[in-house]
C-alpha cells in the first residue's frame, strides 16, 4: 500500500554508494491479487452463463496468467537504508499520482504491528503479523511468513529508535525467532506441552483450584530467570501462548516482585483470555497489571508502557492514572507526551491534544519524530480553529467507518448469493440462478467500490484545500 506524499520528490531512488549491506527482499501479501483473481473468475463464470464464451475465456486466461505474475513480482526490498516497493502496479500507481514508492529508514515516523490469529491447533495459536511503516506520507506494509519476514523485521527495527515503534513492534524486534527454536528451548527447559497446560490455566482461573498434570511442573531452582523471561516472550510471539504462560509462572516463582515480568505476564494472560473469551482470565490479567504498576517504582519506561497498554485495551482511567504518576516521577518525555495526547484525544480535549503533541515535538530525538509531531500539532490546531475543516474531517471519518462496515456486509451478501446460483444450476431452475447471479454481481461491484472508497477516505483532507477555497 502506498499513500499520498504531497511533498515527495519524483526522482527514482539511486544506488547507495559504499553500501555493502546485503539486500533483503520480502514478497508483498497477495491478498489483493487473490481477491482480484476470484472476482475475475466469478465474472468469467457469469459470462459463460450468459453464453459469451469467447469473452469469458479471454478474461479467465488473462486473469490467471497476468495476476499471478504481478503478485510474484510485487515485493519490498531493503538495502540497509531504504525500503523500495517493487511490482508493476504499485510503481504505475505511484507514477500516476506523483508519489514515491520507497521510504528511507531515516524518514520513518511510526511503526505499527497488528497480530491476526489465523489457525488454532491444540493449545497453540498461529499468528500472522502485519507491520506498517509510515513516513512522509508513504506507508509500506510487510506481512509475516517465514525466514524472510524475520530477517526483514530484524534488519529494519534494529535500526530505528524505540520511540518510533509501538509495543508489539518492540516485542517483534526483541523476541521474534524461529518457532522451532522456541519450542526446542521449551522442551530443554522441560515445559509441558500446551495440551497438558491448557487445563491447568483454565481450571485455576475459573474454579480457583489447581489441576493435576500428568507432567510435573518443575520449579526453576537453577534456571536463570532472564532466560525464562526471554523464552516466555519468544513462545508468546511464536503463538505458543500457554507454554509462554508457564515460562512466565516459573520466572515469577523466583522473582514475584519483578514489575517487568508481571507486565509481560499480564499481556500474555490477556492474549490467552481473549482467545478463550474468558472474563475471569481477563480480570486476572488486569490484576497482574495493577500489581506491576504498584511495583514499578521510578521506572518511567515501564510506567509509560503500562499507560500505553491500558489505553490499547480500553482502560482509559487506569491509563490516565499511570501517565500522571509517570509525569510526577520522571517528568515528560516524547513517548509520555504522545500517550497523553492520545488520551486527551479520546476524551475530546483538542486543546490538550495540541499541547501534548507540541511538547512531544520539543522532546523528539530525531527529525522524523519532530516532523510527525509538528504535522499532528498543525492538524489538530486546524481542527480546533476552523469549524468547516472540523466538519469535513468528521464527515470523512464517519464515511470511512461506514465504508469499512459496509464492506463486510457486501461480502457476506455476495457469498450468500452463491447458494441460489449453485441450487439453480443443479436443479435447472433458471429463475433461482438468475436471482443468485444478480445478488452476487451487485454485491461484488459494491464491495469493490467500497474498497476504492476506503483507500481514498483514509487520507486526511489537506488543510490548504480549505484555504484555497476561501
Amino acid at each position: 500500500m502506498v499513500e499520498t506524499d504531497v511533498d515527495a520528490p519524483s526522482e527514482t531512488p539511486k544506488a547507495l554508494p559504499g553500501n555493502t549491506h546485503k539486500n533483503l527482499s520480502l514478497r508483498v501479501s497477495a491478498y489483493g491479487y487473490t481477491s482480484a483473481l476470484l472476482i475475475a473468475t466469478f465474472f468469467s463464470s457469469l459470462l459463460l452463463y450468459l453464453e459469451l464464451d469467447l469473452i469469458a475465456f479471454v478474461l479467465l486466461l488473462i486473469s490467471w496468467i497476468v495476476l499471478p505474475f504481478l503478485a510474484f513480482r510485487d515485493e519490498i526490498t531493503f538495502d540497509g537504508r531504504r525500503l523500495v516497493r517493487g511490482g508493476f502496479l504499485p510503481r504505475w500507481w505511484a507514477s500516476l499520482n506523483g508519489v514515491r514508492y520507497w521510504l528511507r529508514i531515516s524518514d520513518i515516523e511510526a511503526v505499527e504491528t497488528h497480530a491476526v490469529r489465523t489457525v488454532r491447533r491444540g493449545g497453540d495459536i498461529y499468528y500472522r503479523y502485519k507491520t506498517v511503516l509510515r513516513g512522509k506520507g508513504v506507508a509500506l506494509t510487510i506481512t509475516s511468513g517465514g525466514d524472510d519476514f524475520r530477517r526483514m523485521i530484524n534488519g529494519i527495527l534494529t535500526r530505528l529508535p524505540e520511540n518510533v515503534l509501538d509495543t508489539r513492534s518492540i516485542e517483534l524486534r526483541d523476541f521474534l525467532t524461529d518457532p522451532r527454536r522456541a519450542v526446542s528451548r521449551a522442551e530443554a527447559s522441560r515445559i509441558p506441552s500446551a495440551d497438558a497446560l491448557e487445563g491447568l490455566f483454565r481450571t485455576s482461573a475459573t474454579r480457583g483450584k489447581k489441576a493435576s498434570l500428568s507432567v510435573p511442573l518443575v520449579e526453576p531452582a537453577t534456571e536463570k530467570v532472564n532466560d525464562l523471561r526471554s523464552l516466555a516472550n519468544e513462545l508468546k510471539v511464536s503463538g505458543h501462548v500457554i507454554r509462554a504462560l508457564e515460562a512466565f509462572r516459573r520466572a515469577l516463582v523466583v522473582r514475584p516482585g519483578d514489575a517487568w515480568l508481571l507486565f509481560e505476564f499480564a499481556r500474555c494472560l490477556h492474549s490467552f483470555a481473549d482467545i478463550e473469551r474468558d472474563d475471569k482470565l481477563e480480570r486476572r490479567s488486569l490484576a497482574a497489571l495493577r500489581l506491576s504498576e504498584q511495583r514499578a517504582g521510578d521506572d518511567g519506561d515501564l510506567l509509560v508502557r503500562l499507560g500505553e497498554w491500558y489505553s490499547q485495551i480500553g482502560e482509559w482511567r487506569r491509563a490516565d492514572n499511570v501517565f500522571r504518576i509517570a509525569v510526577e516521577r520522571m517528568g515528560e518525555n516524547f513517548r509520555l507526551a504522545r500517550g497523553l495526547a492520545e488520551l486527551a484525544l479520546h476524551d475530546g480535549k483538542i486543546a490538550h491534544v495540541i499541547h501534548h503533541f507540541a511538547a512531544a515535538g520539543r522532546m523528539a530525538e530525531t527529525p522524523s519524530l519532530r516532523r510527525w509531531s509538528k504535522n499532528e500539532t498543525e492538524y489538530f490546531a486546524n481542527l480546533n480553529s476552523d469549524n468547516e475543516y472540523m466538519q469535513l474531517e468528521v464527515s470523512r471519518v464517519s464515511m470511512l467507518d461506514t465504508a469499512e462496515r459496509s464492506k463486510k456486509t457486501a461480502l457476506r451478501i455476495a457469498l450468500a448469493g452463491l447458494t441460489p446460483i449453485l441450487l439453480g444450476v443443479v436443479v435447472g431452475d433458471f429463475f433461482v440462478a438468475n436471482v443468485g447471479w444478480t445478488i452476487t454481481t451487485v454485491a461484488l461491484v459494491v464491495w469493490s467500490a467500497l474498497i476504492v472508497m476506503s483507500r481514498m477516505l483514509v487520507q486526511r483532507i489537506p488543510y490548504n484545500l480549505i484555504e484555497t477555497d476561501d
